[in-house]
């Protein structure tokens, strides 16, 4: 492995970490950075097709949703449907008229980049309010001794440790299924990704849930060994899909990485595919099937 793509993953996953330690506007800024560079690499790849998408239609209001979603996010939601209406009363009236490529490719990039990327603000908002102590809605531990040991856990905000938890995840399973597939992946899992092997597709989401597991027990999450597995399940799952999907936009547009901004590593879309449907489906999971799990 290149040292190139050695160092810039050791500050991207630094920078993620203190950005989502921070939390509040801090964490919300470096996604709206992540969403715009990322719906700029999409709508490349759509312009590969000849297709004329509303890009900074749909790039205004992503990052828009996104500062509703770390005001209010029970008024996220209303977003979508305003902003699709926007997206298509901008295509409608342009001089050229827009064919439904054009119309179709901009609301994907506005649900696949921006609206399931809102998942992680809204993620690490949970409990938020209460325990900020920063400006900008932001946190910093104020007891750094006990940080590394179980009690300590309990006082972290929630949406913190469910996101570094997730973020956990997704790294077991990347790294799990890279090196097993490597090593000992013989089956083709899909000629979308040649390279991606069952074998290290199915060691990734174990390594994944056993992650999860122990996540759930640090975190003192209800029924620890079911919530883990369950989590750690639907985590590996949607990381592998996400990494298939951004493939598939690849391949269809005939470029091997979505752009170069990250040295060894391709673009950023290439380095968070995995993350774009993990979020939505962990937010649920926290804030509709936990506290069910929790009255068994």
């Amino acid at each position: 492995m290149p040292w190139s793509r050695i160092i810039s993953g050791i500050i991207a996953i630094a920078l993620a970490l203190v950005a989502t330690l921070l939390g509040g506007w801090y964490f919300t800024i470096a996604i709206a950075v992540v969403v715009f560079l990322g719906q700029e690499e999409y709508f490349n790849l759509v312009r590969a097709r000849g297709i004329v998408p509303a890009a900074k239609t749909t790039m205004f209001v992503s990052q828009a949703l996104l500062v509703i979603c770390n005001v209010n996010v029970t008024l996220a939601d209303a977003v979508m449907p305003i902003a699709g209406t926007l997206i298509c009363f901008y295509l409608l009236f342009q001089p050229k008229m827009a064919t439904i490529a054009d119309i179709s490719a901009s609301i994907m990039g506005l649900f696949y980049v921006g609206y399931l990327s809102s998942y992680w603000v809204r993620l690490r908002t949970l409990d938020s309010v209460a325990t900020s102590n920063l400006p900008l809605g932001g946190y910093w531990p104020t007891d750094w001794t006990n940080i590394l040991q179980e009690k300590s856990f309990a006082s972290l905000p929630q949406g913190l440790t469910l996101t570094v938890l997730t973020f956990f995840c997704i790294w077991a399973t990347d790294i799990g299924a890279y090196v097993f597939g490597k090593f000992f992946g013989k089956t083709r899992l899909s000629d979308i990704s040649p390279k991606k092997t069952v074998e290290g597709a199915v060691f990734g989401i174990i390594a994944t849930i056993a992650v999860a597991v122990a996540g759930a027990y640090y975190l003192h999450l209800p029924q620890f060994l079911f919530t883990g597995v369950a989590l750690g399940l639907l985590i590996g799952i949607a990381s592998l899909l996400g990494d298939l999907t951004e493939s598939m936009l690849k391949r269809d547009a005939g470029v091997k990485d979505s752009g170069q901004l990250i040295p060894g590593h391709g673009g950023i879309l290439d380095r968070t595919d995995s993350y774009i449907f993990t979020a939505p489906l962990v937010y649920y999971f926290v804030t509709l099937l936990l506290p069910l799990i929790a009255n068994i």
